[in-house]
Order: structure tokens, then C-alpha cells, then sequence
């Protein structure tokens, strides 16, 4: 059974940092490009940050030079650190696999809420 179990998420003053965590299991993570979704009320849900099995990374324009993504593989955990949080970085951040390749499909985590106070 899939699980991916987000962490670390809360309410910071702008300027702020923090550091979400999802662990993973039930698939081939080492395998799999892992992601950070978010998305804010009434708006859709939008790509943050991806991380390849080879460790490529991706990010959104809006969080390029203050998020970094990355993975541990022996822990089956990825994590986002964000620094320097705008209030615009207020959303629910969801954890993503993409088992497209493997499986045909994506997995997602329950999500964490991050709230960034001006």
C-alpha cells in the first residue's frame, strides 16, 4: 500500500523558514521522481519543486533561489526547505510520486498547511 506522509508544515512570519518532509513507502522510491505541489484557496494546484531518480531538479518560477528540493533514498523521505516565505507561499503542500512510468499513475500525500503571516 502507497503511503506518503507530509510533515513540518505551520504558520511563519514572512522572511521565515520551513522545512517539509514526506516520508514514503509501498513503492520503488529510489525509482520514482518524488514533488511538492501546493495550492492556495481558490486557485489550482501547482507543480513547487520535482526531484528525478537521478537527482535533476525542477522549480517553480515563483520559488526559484529560496526553495530547495531533495531526496534521501535510504530513508525513503523527500524534503523542501523554503526560506525567505513570502505571504503568496500561504497553500496546502502536497507531497507527490509519479508512478506514470511504473505504474500509470500519480500518488499523493494528505498535504500540510503552510501559512506565511505578513
Amino acid at each position: 500500500q502507497v503511503q506518503l506522509v507530509e510533515s513540518g508544515g505551520g504558520l511563519v512570519q514572512a522572511g521565515g523558514s520551513l522545512r517539509l518532509s514526506c516520508a514514503a513507502s509501498g513503492f520503488s522510491f529510489s525509482l520514482t521522481t518524488m514533488g511538492w505541489f501546493r495550492q492556495a484557496p481558490g486557485k489550482q494546484r501547482e507543480l513547487v519543486a520535482a526531484v528525478t531518480r537521478r537527482n535533476s531538479t525542477n522549480y517553480a518560477d515563483s520559488v526559484k533561489g529560496r526553495f530547495t528540493i531533495s531526496r534521501d533514498n535510504a530513508k525513503n523521505t523527500v524534503y523542501l526547505q523554503m526560506n525567505s516565505l513570502k505571504p503568496e507561499d500561504t497553500a496546502v503542500y502536497y507531497c507527490n510520486a509519479d508512478q506514470t512510468n511504473l505504474v500509470g499513475r500519480y500518488y499523493w500525500g494528505q498535504g500540510t498547511q503552510v501559512t506565511v503571516s505578513s
